[in-house]
């Protein structure tokens, strides 16, 4: 299987976020992504490349405007606020929840900084853009080499994408790379996409994007909401509106959910992606189903996901797998590429 790298991932790489009221330090860092790619070489699974350079057009396909030109230019105005601001990251502080307008663009940056964000935890630093640029590249690129006809691709890069909605960051993401990749896959000719979230984590961003369409199918297994971020979506009755009614699925777990009670789940989505009968699948590839991440509560061991790799490869479908969640940095690395791994021992 070919892998996309990400070579600028690192430049992202926040000190500190807000969780359970206090400031530590990221969750989100460098050595995920470093894991992985020593993991991918160790092991021989295929070339490495690096992502060709698109231009801004496929990514405004999923991205408002203002939003993208927001995170491009975000750190120069903050360092012109104060040039002490150099030397610490810019987390919002203000939301305009509920009656609050967002249709008008303040001048404030702080007002900005938190209109376009949902929580206090996905710092923004020197080096988000440019890494997150270089992300959406890498999905577009392992878009590219499914279309020429391969079988799957990796797009390995961080900081990961499935929180980012439309106009919004959040969940340590700015750009949603899996939207991204499905929306490259429809602009090509591809009829139908599936997109498949089996991060621990709902992927509120990729159900946000296409939650009214008909055309890209969205099918997540997560942590129920009821107890477990992103708390606001990811329920059982969210199906789908409008044009998009019964395209959405969500397949929440209970806390403690172990491998057998998931792969039944896995099972369940997999069926309907085939009864939607799609021509390529989109993988949200979150690793935080592992039984030893710091901030999610399912219990997959690392042998779980050869397993998981080879139930996906049955699908049949020309695969782009985007490297999403996973903080136990230790195992990430051996867990995503078992996945990858048993993928291709049962692609036919």
């Amino acid at each position: 299987m070919r892998s996309i790298y990400n070579d600028r991932h690192a430049l992202h790489h926040g000190k500190v976020e807000m969780f359970r009221g206090e400031l530590m330090p990221c969750f989100e860092i460098p050595a995920r992504v470093d894991h992985v790619l020593r993991e991918l070489k160790a092991r021989g699974l295929g070339p490495i490349d690096a992502p060709a350079a698109f231009d801004d057009a496929a990514i405004a396909r999923v991205h408002a405007p203002r939003y993208i030109d927001f995170l491009a230019k975000a750190w120069d105005e903050w360092v012109a606020l104060d040039p002490a601001n150099a030397g610490r990251d810019a987390l919002p502080s203000y939301w305009p929840i509920r009656t609050f307008r967002s249709d008008v663009l303040p001048a404030s940056f702080a007002a900005r900084l938190g209109l376009f964000s949902y929580d206090a935890g996905s710092p923004l630093t020197a080096g988000t853009w440019t890494a997150a640029r270089a992300g959406a590249d890498c999905a577009l690129t392992a878009v590219r080499h499914v279309l020429a006809g391969e079988r799957a691709a990796f797009a390995l890069t961080r900081p990961p994408g499935h929180h980012a909605g439309v106009d919004f960051f959040g969940g340590y993401c700015f750009l949603n790379n899996a939207a991204i990749a499905a929306q490259a896959l429809r602009d090509a000719g591809v009829e139908r996409v599936a997109v498949l979230d089996i991060d621990y984590h709902h992927g509120n961003g990729t159900q946000a994007i296409f939650y009214e369409r008909a055309d890209v199918q969205f099918t997540s297994l997560h942590g129920d909401p009821h107890t477990e971020y992103p708390y606001y979506l990811g329920y059982a009755d969210e199906r789908g509106a409008g044009a998009g009614a019964g395209f959405n699925r969500n397949l929440p777990l209970a806390r403690g959910t172990g491998f057998a009670a998931w792969r039944e789940a896995l099972a369940s989505a997999l069926r309907g992606i085939a009864d939607f009968r799609p021509g390529a699948l989109v993988v949200s590839l979150g690793l935080d189903t592992f039984e030893g991440d710091p901030i999610a509560g399912f219990t997959l061991a690392t042998p779980d996901y050869l397993h998981i790799g080879e139930d996906l490869a049955r699908a049949g479908l020309p695969t782009v797998f985007v490297f999403e969640g996973g903080y136990a940095v230790a195992e990430v690395g051996t867990n995503a590429v078992n996945v990858l791994d048993g993928f291709m021992q049962h692609a036919g």
